[in-house]
């Protein structure tokens, strides 16, 4: 859409910018910022949770967990309670550089959001072999607080790792 502006005595022709194409220009700003945002935020996650691996404190908070898990229980029989957390605190290290490595290359970030992504998978199945994760006077759907929303947190992180991953080997593909 154009309008002819009148300018002491000169015409003069000046486009007039529609709420779409503003929308457009907004987003195009915005969508690598929000794709940095991600990519830190998972690395930032990765890099206190591995960190507080190392601790006491994590170590038993994580027994209840693994304990009951079928999928990982038989850490216990390899390592003590504090190496297996230890172990995973490496682990969950090494995904987050992995993700953070998206600046190097996005292979390291497909295989960190891969990696992570399977992560969240195994976390999310405790939410069916922990014990106390449904409120038993409320019944399903109300879980506790710990370790029910503690785990549920983990659907979005579960969606974000895999976009990582898709995005990244987007990038492999593309280059």
């Amino acid at each position: 859409m154009s309008r002819i502006i009148i300018h002491s005595s000169t015409f003069a022709l000046r486009r007039t910018i529609s709420w779409r194409e503003q929308s457009e220009r907004l987003l195009a700003y915005a969508e690598p910022i929000s794709r940095i945002g991600l990519y830190a935020s998972l690395a930032i996650i990765y890099a206190w949770f591995g960190g507080m691996k190392f601790t006491d404190y994590e170590a038993q908070g994580l027994v209840p967990l693994v304990e009951n898990s079928p999928l990982l229980r038989w850490f216990y029989t390899l390592f003590s309670v504090r190496g297996f957390s230890t172990f995973l605190g490496f682990v969950e290290l090494s995904i987050g550089l992995l993700i953070a490595l998206r600046l190097s290359s996005p292979i390291y970030s497909a295989a960190g959001g891969l990696l992570s992504a399977g992560l969240f998978v195994t976390t999310l199945s405790f939410m069916i072999s922990t014990p106390g994760v449904v409120v038993p006077e409320l019944g399903a759907p109300a879980i506790t607080v710990a370790p029910g929303q503690f785990l549920l947190k983990d659907i979005g992180l579960l969606a974000a790792s895999f976009w990582v991953l898709t995005d990244s080997l987007k990038a492999v593909i593309r280059r």
